[in-house]
């Protein structure tokens, strides 16, 4: 699948209700404004269901892009009908143990979850989660690969090659790290008062090592005082000072969801949604919330927001259906070893 960088990109990634799409969701995707689909578990009933979906969705726009979180562990949307993925921290723990043969299962778990995702229609997973944590943090913790900084540097990396064998761009977050802290910003606001030396040697290691294998870059909702007064989402010093000029980031940045509590603090939705793009974001998500990102297409409509030049680089860059991908040797051997690695843990 190939796409023309000079394509027209809404700049607002929104959700929708069910199983399939209702007529006025089909009618507010073919708003200029809106470039993006997040599907969640209430989305999801069987494989042949969600294909069906990435159909109507695409007859209703056909430029948008279709997104899931589908990381593994606790974290992944699509279960019945796809290899179950253990979290990431799990594959960590393997690399500690043998790090060829980790590095090696953790390339072929990106493409596989890669290669699933996109067989269904959809463009990307929101993955991998380059934050640096284990315990610490109650929203990361296992979806970590590990707590040690060049850890998580390898593992990301193997697992983005693995993406983007399979023809997925990658997308890193939560830049510049959600590790350090326990508050989850699905729930609150949180603040992390540690100083630039002290991101420099650990959290943001990752994402200064990985920069340009990065396709996307997604900032948490998190504000550091010591560094910035702004939170990372809403800052222009985080993403154009840092992200832009100083790592060289040249991908597309999402906005975490506007409607988590963490975002709260920036106002109101349209507040937020100025904030968000005035400070360096391509693309901004609202989801479970329609009445909001009907007040953020207003505002989109009103003030003539450009479209993203940037986002077409989302879109998958291959596709491979059900049919040849459920028997590809490299699926049925990725399988048998997370089953083994399985067992394994289940032995200790």
């Amino acid at each position: 699948m190939t796409t023309q960088q000079n394509e027209h990109y809404g700049r607002l990634m929104l959700d929708i209700s069910g199983y399939s799409l209702t007529d006025g969701e089909r009618e507010l995707l073919q708003n200029p404004h809106v470039g993006g689909v997040i599907l969640f578990a209430r989305n999801v009933a069987t494989r042949e269901q969600i294909c069906a979906l990435a159909c109507q969705i695409r007859e209703a726009s056909a430029q948008v892009i279709i997104a899931v979180d589908q990381e593994g562990g606790r974290v992944q949307r699509f279960r019945d009908g796809f290899t179950a993925f253990p979290p990431m921290q799990t594959l960590g723990d393997l690399v500690a143990q043998n790090s060829a043969a980790g590095l090696g299962l953790t390339r072929d778990v990106g493409w596989l979850m890669a290669s699933e995702v996109i067989a269904c229609g959809l463009d990307i997973s929101f993955a991998p989660v380059l934050d640096v944590d284990r315990d610490t943090s109650s929203i990361i913790g296992d979806r970590s690969f590990s707590d040690q900084p060049q850890a998580v540097v390898a593992l990301a990396e193997a697992f983005i090659k693995g993406m983007h064998e399979a023809g997925m761009a990658a997308t890193g977050k939560h830049f510049p790290g959600h590790g350090g802290i326990v508050a989850d910003s699905h729930l609150e606001a949180p603040v992390d008062y540690r100083s630039w030396d002290e991101l420099q040697v650990h959290d943001l290691k990752p994402f200064v090592a990985l920069a340009d294998s990065l396709d996307g870059m997604m900032p948490a909702h998190i504000t550091f005082p010591s560094v910035d007064p702004d939170s990372v989402g809403f800052s222009s010093f985080w993403l154009q000072s840092v992200l832009r000029d100083q790592l060289g980031f040249n991908g597309v940045i999402f906005s975490d969801d506007l409607s988590m509590k963490g975002a709260d603090i920036a106002g109101g939705y349209v507040d937020k949604a100025k904030l968000a793009l005035a400070a360096g974001c391509d693309m901004i998500l609202v989801c479970n919330c329609p009445e909001g990102a009907i007040e953020v297409l207003d505002f989109m409509a009103s003030t003539e927001i450009d479209g993203g030049d940037r986002l077409a680089k989302m879109r998958a860059r291959k596709f491979r259906h059900w049919d040849e991908l459920e028997n590809h040797p490299r699926r049925i051997k990725t399988i048998e070893r997370l089953k083994y690695l399985e067992t394994q843990q289940g032995t200790t």
